[in-house]
């Protein structure tokens, strides 16, 4: 399903003509978890390398954007970030261009990606036709027609009670512009109820009502606006 005219809804990504973009990847989130005393299997990255894999045998990409958050740790590198992240990188950088917008988890990121330097960019925001591609913990100048942010993993749950989440893209305006908000890649980040819980970007302060809803389950569902979501 296409999300704009044209941008279509991939997996929990996005892709504009050859160009595919993910978002919050969050490699290494199992050990920040097992460190807190929660036990889940290390199976995070071998789904989402098989995800990936699956979308770029299906669908004809040239470009890869990696929309910020590509690790967990904020104040250090893990050995399950180290090699989650070279896998990744050793699995794409040989066969499409890499472009990695830094998210507010990616302050370490540069020591692993010290040996593809010469094969990856790594920006504080990426544009491209008419798509301004940012991970959304800050504003950032000179936007282009359309913006795209991650960082928040928008969700949604039903019912009186919040219960199961559904990953979810949102589609509205800031500034005059239109906005796309990316949920996170990673399966194991259920995410932010959109109508429970309150946004951290700077980009979703406003009144978010007119905000149209893309669930992500067995393929995409159009909910229609959050302000006719059910109490």
């Amino acid at each position: 399903m296409n999300i704009h005219e044209d941008i279509e809804i991939v997996d929990l990504a996005l892709r504009h003509g050859e160009v595919l973009i993910l978002g919050d990847l969050q490699l290494g989130y199992e050990d920040y978890l097992n460190k807190k005393g929660v036990l889940v299997p290390r199976f995070q990255t071998e789904d989402v390398l098989g995800r990936i894999r699956e979308i770029l045998e299906n669908t004809r990409v040239k470009k890869i954007v990696f929309n910020g958050d590509i690790k967990h740790h904020f104040g250090r590198i893990s050995p399950q970030e180290w090699d989650s992240v070279t896998r990744l990188m050793e699995d794409l950088v040989d066969k499409y261009e890499v472009i990695i917008v830094k998210g507010n988890h990616d302050v370490l990121i540069e020591p692993i990606l010290k040996r593809f330097k010469d094969k990856i960019k790594l920006v504080d925001y990426f544009e491209i036709d008419d798509l301004f591609i940012t991970h959304g913990d800050k504003i950032m100048p000179n936007p282009g027609k359309i913006i795209v942010i991650g960082h928040e993993h928008p969700a949604v749950s039903f019912g009186e009670k919040p219960g199961e989440k559904y990953k979810c893209f949102l589609k509205g305006k800031w500034g005059g512009h239109k906005l796309i908000v990316m949920p996170s890649f990673n399966m194991l980040t259920a995410g932010s109820d959109i109508k429970r819980e309150k946004f951290l970007s700077p980009y979703l302060k406003g009144n978010l009502n007119n905000f149209e809803i893309y669930v992500v389950e067995d393929k995409t569902y159009y909910f229609g606006k959050i302000k006719n979501l059910p109490e």
